[in-house]
C-alpha cells in the first residue's frame, strides 16, 4: 500500500480496511499489508515502489495518478489498483475504461470533469466572476488534461483561467503572489497529495489575499477553504478493497473494467464565505451536502 501518510484522509483508509474485513481479509491472518508513506515528499515515491516490488508483494495499491505512475515504473507485472485516480484514461495509465489491460484498474475520480462542474458552481456563487486561477502541480499526472478541460471550458462560463504551477508547498507563497498579481478572482486548486497535505496554508493564503478557493477534496474546505465539489471518496476506496478481492482470487486487472463514481458531494465553508464577504446564493446553499459553520 502506497499513501502519502496515514494522516491523508484516514477516513477512506479506514472504509478500504473495513471493506477488506467484510470481504474476509483478517490482517495478520490471511493477510499482510505492507504499508510504505511519501510523508507529502514526491520524490520518495519510485524508491517506495521499487522496495514493493522487490519484496515482491502479490498486489500493490497505490490510490491516486502520482502513486500509480510510481507504481507502474516499478513494475509492469504486479497488479496494481488505484481507489481515486483522477483521469486514468488521458494519462495512459490505462487502454480504455472498459478494458485497461495490462496489469492496472480500479476505481476512477473523474476529476478531469468534476474540475469543470467546481468551476461551474464557483460562478454560480460568484456570478460576477470573469477571472480563475487554476493551481496545479505539473508532476502529477492527471493534472495536465485536468489544466486543458478547465481551459477549454472557460469561454462557456464566460471565465478566463489562469494556470499556475506549483510543484511543493514551498511554492505556495510565490504561486499566490502570482495569482494577485494576475488579478484573479478566485482560485480552483486541482487535487493531489501536496495540496492536500497543505490544507492549512492554502487555506490561509487564500484568505491573506481575499480569495475564494475551490478543491477536490473536502479536507481543504475543513481547514478553511471556500468549498470543494468531489466524489464520496470512502465510498471510491470501499469498492477499490474490492478490486484487491476479485485479483487475489485470481482475476487478471486487465480484464477489469474502471469503475467511475456514482456519489458526489458538495462541502461549502459557510464561515470562510462571511470572512471573504461573499453573498452565496441561498439556492447554492441549500444544494450543499455539507455546510460547515
Amino acid at each position: 500500500f502506497l499513501w502519502d501518510s496515514p494522516n491523508a484522509s484516514p477516513d477512506t483508509l479506514a472504509a478500504f480496511r473495513q471493506e477488506l474485513r467484510r470481504l474476509g481479509y483478517v490482517e495478520g491472518q490471511n493477510l499482510v499489508i505492507e504499508l510504505r508513506w511519501s510523508e507529502g515528499k514526491p520524490e520518495r515515491m519510485r524508491d517506495l515502489a521499487e522496495e514493493l516490488a522487490r519484496l515482491p508483494v502479490d498486489l500493490i495499491v497505490a490510490p491516486t495518478s502520482v502513486y500509480t505512475a510510481a507504481a507502474m515504473a516499478a513494475t509492469g507485472t504486479i497488479p496494481i489498483v488505484f481507489l481515486a485516480h483522477a483521469d486514468p484514461l488521458r494519462t495512459g495509465h490505462v487502454a480504455s475504461l472498459a478494458n485497461p489491460g495490462g496489469n492496472v484498474t480500479g476505481v476512477s475520480m473523474m476529476m478531469t470533469e468534476t474540475n469543470v462542474k467546481s468551476l461551474e458552481l464557483l460562478k454560480e456563487a460568484i456570478p460576477r466572476l470573469a477571472r480563475v486561477a487554476l493551481l496545479f502541480d505539473p508532476a502529477t499526472p492527471s493534472h495536465l488534461p485536468g489544466v486543458d478541460a478547465a481551459v477549454a471550458a472557460g469561454p462557456r462560463l464566460q471565465l478566463t483561467i489562469q494556470p499556475v504551477p506549483a510543484s511543493s508547498a514551498s511554492a505556495f507563497d510565490e504561486a499566490f503572489a502570482g495569482i494577485s498579481r494576475g488579478r484573479a478572482e478566485a482560485v480552483l486548486v486541482l487535487l493531489t497529495p501536496i495540496f492536500i497535505a497543505g490544507a492549512r496554508p492554502l487555506a490561509e493564503l487564500g484568505m491573506k489575499y481575499r480569495l475564494p478557493t475551490v478543491h477536490g477534496h473536502k479536507d481543504n474546505v475543513t481547514a478553511g477553504g471556500f468549498m470543494s465539489y468531489s466524489p464520496d471518496r470512502p465510498d471510491l476506496w470501499r469498492r477499490g478493497a474490492g478490486y484487491v478481492d476479485s485479483i487475489l482470487r485470481g482475476a487478471l486487472p486487465g480484464n477489469l473494467a474502471v469503475q467511475q463514481p456514482t456519489k458526489f458531494e458538495l462541502v461549502i465553508n459557510l464561515k470562510t464565505t462571511k470572512a471573504l464577504g461573499l453573498m452565496v446564493p441561498q439556492s447554492l446553499l441549500a444544494r450543499a451536502d455539507e455546510v460547515i459553520e
